[in-house]
Protein backbone atom coordinates (compact mmCIF):
# COMPACT_ATOMS: atom_id res chain seq x y z
CA UNK A 1 0.00 0.00 0.00
CA UNK A 2 1.26 3.16 -0.89
CA UNK A 3 0.92 6.38 1.50
CA UNK A 4 -0.91 9.31 -0.17
CA UNK A 5 0.82 12.02 1.60
CA UNK A 6 4.18 10.83 0.44
CA UNK A 7 3.17 11.41 -2.72
CA UNK A 8 2.55 15.16 -1.95
CA UNK A 9 5.62 15.41 0.04
CA UNK A 10 8.52 14.54 -3.21
CA UNK A 11 10.76 17.19 -3.20
CA UNK A 12 13.91 15.47 -5.12
CA UNK A 13 14.00 13.78 -8.17
CA UNK A 14 15.59 10.83 -6.01
CA UNK A 15 12.32 10.47 -3.75
CA UNK A 16 10.48 10.58 -6.94
CA UNK A 17 12.33 7.80 -8.66
CA UNK A 18 12.27 5.74 -5.79
CA UNK A 19 8.49 6.29 -5.25
CA UNK A 20 7.51 5.96 -9.39
CA UNK A 21 8.68 2.31 -8.96
CA UNK A 22 6.90 1.82 -5.87
CA UNK A 23 3.87 2.74 -7.27
CA UNK A 24 4.46 0.67 -10.53
CA UNK A 25 5.01 -2.38 -8.60
CA UNK A 26 2.00 -1.94 -6.79
CA UNK A 27 0.26 -1.19 -9.82
CA UNK A 28 1.46 -3.66 -11.82
CA UNK A 29 0.14 -6.26 -9.22
CA UNK A 30 -3.30 -4.60 -7.90
CA UNK A 31 -4.55 -2.83 -10.92
CA UNK A 32 -5.45 -5.62 -13.38
CA UNK A 33 -5.69 -4.38 -16.70
CA UNK A 34 -2.66 -2.66 -16.25
CA UNK A 35 -1.21 -6.15 -15.22
CA UNK A 36 -2.60 -7.71 -17.98
CA UNK A 37 -0.72 -4.81 -20.12
CA UNK A 38 2.50 -5.71 -18.14
CA UNK A 39 2.41 -9.23 -18.69
CA UNK A 40 1.96 -9.28 -22.12
CA UNK A 41 4.65 -7.07 -22.59
CA UNK A 42 6.57 -10.05 -20.78
CA UNK A 43 8.22 -7.66 -18.22
CA UNK A 44 9.01 -8.69 -14.82
CA UNK A 45 7.96 -5.96 -12.42
CA UNK A 46 10.53 -7.40 -9.69
CA UNK A 47 13.18 -6.39 -12.22
CA UNK A 48 12.49 -2.95 -13.06
CA UNK A 49 14.90 -0.61 -11.23
CA UNK A 50 14.52 2.62 -13.69
CA UNK A 51 11.75 4.87 -14.76
CA UNK A 52 12.60 4.13 -18.30
CA UNK A 53 11.91 0.32 -18.07
CA UNK A 54 8.41 0.83 -16.62
CA UNK A 55 5.83 0.50 -19.79
CA UNK A 56 3.30 3.17 -20.51
CA UNK A 57 -0.57 2.52 -20.73
CA UNK A 58 -1.82 3.38 -23.83
CA UNK A 59 -4.02 6.04 -23.33
CA UNK A 60 -7.17 5.15 -25.12
CA UNK A 61 -7.48 2.02 -22.55
CA UNK A 62 -9.28 4.56 -20.72
CA UNK A 63 -12.11 4.42 -23.27
CA UNK A 64 -12.44 0.57 -23.64
CA UNK A 65 -11.69 -0.35 -19.94
CA UNK A 66 -12.65 0.35 -16.06
CA UNK A 67 -8.59 1.11 -14.98
CA UNK A 68 -8.76 0.62 -11.24
CA UNK A 69 -6.21 -0.59 -8.61
CA UNK A 70 -7.94 -3.75 -6.61
CA UNK A 71 -8.60 -2.88 -2.95
CA UNK A 72 -9.72 0.97 -4.36
CA UNK A 73 -13.34 -0.05 -5.51
CA UNK A 74 -16.20 2.51 -4.44
CA UNK A 75 -19.88 2.40 -5.76
CA UNK A 76 -20.14 5.96 -5.56
CA UNK A 77 -16.95 6.46 -7.38
CA UNK A 78 -16.35 10.29 -9.25
CA UNK A 79 -16.44 9.48 -12.63
CA UNK A 80 -14.99 12.09 -15.17
CA UNK A 81 -15.12 11.98 -18.64
CA UNK A 82 -13.96 13.49 -21.78
CA UNK A 83 -15.22 15.24 -24.54
CA UNK A 84 -15.93 13.17 -27.82
CA UNK A 85 -17.46 13.95 -31.62
CA UNK A 86 -20.86 12.34 -32.23
CA UNK A 87 -20.80 8.84 -32.41
CA UNK A 88 -16.81 8.19 -31.07
CA UNK A 89 -15.93 6.65 -27.83
CA UNK A 90 -15.12 8.73 -24.45
CA UNK A 91 -12.55 8.24 -21.96
CA UNK A 92 -13.83 7.59 -18.62
CA UNK A 93 -11.85 7.78 -15.19
CA UNK A 94 -13.34 6.32 -12.17
CA UNK A 95 -11.97 8.33 -9.28
CA UNK A 96 -12.50 5.98 -6.33
CA UNK A 97 -10.89 9.19 -3.81
CA UNK A 98 -11.60 12.51 -5.03
CA UNK A 99 -9.92 13.76 -1.80
CA UNK A 100 -6.25 13.27 -3.75
CA UNK A 101 -7.24 14.78 -7.11
CA UNK A 102 -8.60 17.91 -4.71
CA UNK A 103 -5.10 17.75 -3.36
CA UNK A 104 -3.26 17.44 -6.44
CA UNK A 105 -4.95 20.61 -7.89
CA UNK A 106 -4.75 22.48 -4.82
CA UNK A 107 -1.00 21.45 -3.99
CA UNK A 108 -0.03 22.39 -7.79
CA UNK A 109 -1.54 25.63 -8.02
CA UNK A 110 0.03 26.86 -4.42
CA UNK A 111 3.76 25.99 -6.15
CA UNK A 112 2.70 27.34 -8.88
CA UNK A 113 0.47 30.51 -8.00
CA UNK A 114 0.37 30.49 -4.28
CA UNK A 115 -2.64 31.21 -2.44
CA UNK A 116 -5.52 30.51 -4.14
CA UNK A 117 -7.73 33.57 -1.83
CA UNK A 118 -5.70 36.08 -3.66
CA UNK A 119 -7.32 35.88 -6.56
CA UNK A 120 -10.67 36.46 -7.90
CA UNK A 121 -11.23 33.18 -10.01
CA UNK A 122 -13.49 34.12 -13.35
CA UNK A 123 -13.95 30.90 -15.81
CA UNK A 124 -14.91 31.18 -19.40
CA UNK A 125 -15.48 27.54 -19.93
CA UNK A 126 -18.71 27.12 -22.34
CA UNK A 127 -17.95 23.83 -23.98
CA UNK A 128 -17.33 22.04 -20.86
CA UNK A 129 -20.24 23.40 -19.21
CA UNK A 130 -22.39 22.48 -21.51
CA UNK A 131 -21.50 18.12 -21.11
CA UNK A 132 -21.78 16.14 -18.07
CA UNK A 133 -17.99 14.41 -16.28
CA UNK A 134 -15.51 17.42 -16.83
CA UNK A 135 -12.80 17.27 -14.15
CA UNK A 136 -11.57 20.65 -15.18
CA UNK A 137 -15.09 22.18 -14.21
CA UNK A 138 -14.78 20.19 -10.89
CA UNK A 139 -11.27 21.95 -10.23
CA UNK A 140 -12.00 25.09 -11.29
CA UNK A 141 -15.65 25.02 -9.67
CA UNK A 142 -13.62 23.91 -6.30
CA UNK A 143 -10.87 26.81 -6.37
CA UNK A 144 -13.96 29.64 -7.23
CA UNK A 145 -15.17 28.56 -3.81
CA UNK A 146 -11.87 28.23 -2.03
CA UNK A 147 -10.96 31.79 -3.79
CA UNK A 148 -13.66 33.60 -1.47
CA UNK A 149 -14.22 36.22 -2.95
CA UNK A 150 -17.83 37.15 -3.99
CA UNK A 151 -17.00 37.65 -7.75
CA UNK A 152 -15.89 34.28 -8.62
CA UNK A 153 -17.87 32.50 -11.05
CA UNK A 154 -18.15 30.72 -14.03
CA UNK A 155 -20.01 33.06 -17.31
CA UNK A 156 -21.16 30.43 -19.92
CA UNK A 157 -21.67 32.68 -22.36
CA UNK A 158 -21.83 36.01 -20.73
CA UNK A 159 -19.14 38.10 -22.28
CA UNK A 160 -20.96 41.64 -21.53
CA UNK A 161 -21.15 40.86 -18.04
CA UNK A 162 -17.43 39.32 -17.56
CA UNK A 163 -16.24 42.60 -19.14
CA UNK A 164 -18.27 44.30 -16.43
CA UNK A 165 -17.12 42.19 -13.78
CA UNK A 166 -13.37 42.81 -15.08
CA UNK A 167 -13.40 46.48 -15.15
CA UNK A 168 -14.97 46.42 -11.65
CA UNK A 169 -11.97 44.39 -10.22
CA UNK A 170 -9.39 46.37 -12.24
CA UNK A 171 -10.43 49.50 -10.74
CA UNK A 172 -10.32 47.56 -7.21
CA UNK A 173 -6.67 46.53 -8.34
CA UNK A 174 -7.58 43.11 -7.16
CA UNK A 175 -6.13 40.43 -8.76
CA UNK A 176 -7.70 38.13 -11.26
CA UNK A 177 -7.36 34.73 -12.89
CA UNK A 178 -9.02 34.65 -15.99
CA UNK A 179 -9.56 30.67 -17.21
CA UNK A 180 -10.84 29.66 -19.82
CA UNK A 181 -11.13 27.52 -23.19
CA UNK A 182 -9.11 29.46 -26.51
CA UNK A 183 -11.87 29.90 -28.81
CA UNK A 184 -13.94 31.96 -26.04
CA UNK A 185 -11.17 33.91 -24.91
CA UNK A 186 -10.53 35.05 -29.05
CA UNK A 187 -13.94 35.61 -28.80
CA UNK A 188 -14.10 38.14 -25.98
CA UNK A 189 -11.42 39.92 -27.36
CA UNK A 190 -12.85 40.23 -30.55
CA UNK A 191 -15.75 41.61 -28.72
CA UNK A 192 -14.12 43.98 -26.71
CA UNK A 193 -10.98 45.15 -28.26
CA UNK A 194 -10.72 48.58 -25.89
CA UNK A 195 -10.39 46.57 -22.97
CA UNK A 196 -7.38 46.59 -21.00
CA UNK A 197 -6.36 45.19 -17.75
CA UNK A 198 -4.18 46.46 -15.25
CA UNK A 199 -1.42 43.61 -16.66
CA UNK A 200 0.26 42.95 -13.04
CA UNK A 201 -2.90 41.94 -11.98
CA UNK A 202 -4.30 39.61 -14.52
CA UNK A 203 -3.31 36.25 -15.44
CA UNK A 204 -5.33 34.78 -18.17
CA UNK A 205 -4.81 31.30 -18.69
CA UNK A 206 -6.12 29.18 -21.38
CA UNK A 207 -6.97 25.50 -21.56
CA UNK A 208 -6.20 24.57 -25.14
CA UNK A 209 -8.37 23.60 -27.95
CA UNK A 210 -11.30 25.10 -29.90
CA UNK A 211 -13.66 22.39 -30.05
CA UNK A 212 -14.73 22.94 -33.59
CA UNK A 213 -15.80 26.76 -33.34
CA UNK A 214 -12.51 28.08 -35.09
CA UNK A 215 -9.31 26.91 -37.19
CA UNK A 216 -6.29 25.90 -34.88
CA UNK A 217 -3.86 27.70 -34.72
CA UNK A 218 0.00 27.99 -33.91
CA UNK A 219 0.50 28.80 -30.07
CA UNK A 220 2.61 32.20 -31.22
CA UNK A 221 -0.41 33.21 -33.25
CA UNK A 222 -2.74 32.48 -30.28
CA UNK A 223 -0.67 34.05 -27.38
CA UNK A 224 0.08 37.30 -29.41
CA UNK A 225 -3.64 37.48 -30.03
CA UNK A 226 -4.79 37.09 -27.00
CA UNK A 227 -1.78 39.81 -25.56
CA UNK A 228 -2.79 41.98 -27.86
CA UNK A 229 -6.48 41.89 -26.53
CA UNK A 230 -5.83 41.48 -22.96
CA UNK A 231 -2.83 43.99 -23.09
CA UNK A 232 -0.51 41.94 -21.15
CA UNK A 233 2.63 40.24 -21.66
CA UNK A 234 2.30 36.31 -21.78
CA UNK A 235 -0.73 33.85 -21.60
CA UNK A 236 -0.91 31.05 -19.50
CA UNK A 237 -1.42 27.70 -20.25
CA UNK A 238 -2.96 24.49 -18.19
CA UNK A 239 -2.30 20.90 -19.58
CA UNK A 240 -4.14 18.09 -18.10
CA UNK A 241 -6.81 15.55 -19.45
CA UNK A 242 -9.55 13.64 -18.12
CA UNK A 243 -7.08 10.44 -17.70
CA UNK A 244 -4.93 12.42 -15.00
CA UNK A 245 -5.36 13.94 -11.69
CA UNK A 246 -2.57 16.53 -12.10
CA UNK A 247 -1.64 19.34 -14.25
CA UNK A 248 1.29 20.87 -15.37
CA UNK A 249 1.41 24.82 -15.81
CA UNK A 250 3.18 27.23 -18.26
CA UNK A 251 3.97 30.78 -17.05
CA UNK A 252 4.67 31.98 -20.74
CA UNK A 253 6.21 31.00 -23.99
CA UNK A 254 4.39 27.29 -24.03
CA UNK A 255 6.66 25.66 -21.79
CA UNK A 256 5.06 23.81 -19.34
CA UNK A 257 6.25 22.61 -15.58
CA UNK A 258 5.00 19.79 -13.91
CA UNK A 259 4.26 19.64 -10.31
CA UNK A 260 6.79 17.55 -8.07
CA UNK A 261 4.53 14.08 -8.32
CA UNK A 262 4.71 14.27 -12.10
CA UNK A 263 6.98 14.01 -14.86
CA UNK A 264 7.30 13.65 -18.47
CA UNK A 265 9.29 11.58 -20.72
CA UNK A 266 9.29 11.53 -24.35
CA UNK A 267 8.97 8.20 -26.34
CA UNK A 268 10.53 7.47 -29.78
CA UNK A 269 7.24 7.39 -32.07
CA UNK A 270 8.66 4.39 -33.69
CA UNK A 271 9.77 2.66 -30.84
CA UNK A 272 7.36 3.44 -27.86
CA UNK A 273 9.53 1.49 -25.53
CA UNK A 274 12.37 4.25 -26.33
CA UNK A 275 12.96 7.45 -25.29
CA UNK A 276 14.67 10.62 -26.74
CA UNK A 277 16.80 12.59 -25.48
CA UNK A 278 15.72 16.59 -24.41
CA UNK A 279 14.92 18.67 -27.37
CA UNK A 280 13.57 16.00 -30.03
CA UNK A 281 10.34 15.80 -30.72
CA UNK A 282 8.25 12.62 -29.79
CA UNK A 283 5.47 10.84 -27.87
CA UNK A 284 4.68 12.59 -24.62
CA UNK A 285 4.19 9.56 -21.52
CA UNK A 286 3.08 10.68 -18.59
CA UNK A 287 4.05 9.82 -15.01
CA UNK A 288 1.44 11.09 -12.69
CA UNK A 289 1.70 9.76 -8.74
CA UNK A 290 -1.51 11.44 -7.99
CA UNK A 291 -3.27 8.41 -10.38
CA UNK A 292 -2.65 6.06 -7.58
CA UNK A 293 -5.93 4.52 -7.44
CA UNK A 294 -5.84 4.20 -11.47
CA UNK A 295 -2.79 4.12 -13.72
CA UNK A 296 0.02 6.47 -13.23
CA UNK A 297 2.20 6.01 -16.52
CA UNK A 298 -0.23 6.68 -19.57
CA UNK A 299 1.38 7.51 -23.16
CA UNK A 300 -0.89 10.13 -24.27
CA UNK A 301 -1.45 10.67 -27.96
CA UNK A 302 0.21 14.21 -27.83
CA UNK A 303 3.63 15.22 -29.40
CA UNK A 304 5.85 17.01 -27.75
CA UNK A 305 9.89 17.60 -26.43
CA UNK A 306 11.34 17.84 -22.69
CA UNK A 307 12.88 21.44 -22.63
CA UNK A 308 15.13 20.83 -19.61
CA UNK A 309 15.53 19.40 -15.94
CA UNK A 310 16.94 20.56 -13.21
CA UNK A 311 19.61 19.10 -11.10
CA UNK A 312 17.63 16.43 -8.88
CA UNK A 313 14.10 18.49 -9.06
CA UNK A 314 11.70 16.04 -9.62
CA UNK A 315 9.91 18.80 -11.75
CA UNK A 316 9.98 18.62 -16.27
CA UNK A 317 10.01 21.51 -18.20
CA UNK A 318 8.32 20.73 -21.12
CA UNK A 319 6.72 22.15 -24.66
CA UNK A 320 3.34 20.51 -26.45
CA UNK A 321 3.76 20.86 -29.72
CA UNK A 322 0.61 18.86 -31.53
CA UNK A 323 -0.91 15.25 -31.32
CA UNK A 324 -0.59 12.40 -33.62
CA UNK A 325 -2.46 12.32 -36.89
CA UNK A 326 -4.07 8.87 -36.13
CA UNK A 327 -6.10 7.63 -33.34
CA UNK A 328 -3.62 4.56 -32.83
CA UNK A 329 -0.24 5.73 -30.78
CA UNK A 330 1.77 3.89 -33.54
CA UNK A 331 3.54 0.83 -31.75
CA UNK A 332 1.86 0.75 -28.96
CA UNK A 333 -1.62 -0.74 -29.82
CA UNK A 334 -1.01 -3.57 -28.17
CA UNK A 335 -4.85 -5.00 -26.56
CA UNK A 336 -5.22 -6.76 -23.82
CA UNK A 337 -7.97 -9.24 -24.26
Amino acid sequence: MIDINSIFAIRTASEFKVLAINVFKYQAQKNSVYKQYVESLKINPASVELIEQIPFLPVDFFKTHRIETLGHFANNSTVFSSSGTTGSSTSKHYVNDIAVYEKSYLNAFRLMYGDIRNYCVLALLPSYLEREGSSLVYMVDDLIKKSEQPQSGFFLNNYDELIMVLQQLADKKQKVLLIGVTYALLDLVEKFPLFKFPKNNLIVMETGGMKGKRKEMVREELHELLCGGFGINVIHSEYGMTELLSQAYSKGNGVFQTPPWMQILIRDTNDPFSYLPHGRTGGINVIDLANIHSCSFIATQDLGKVVSVEKNNPSTFFEVLGRFDNSDIRGCNLLVQ
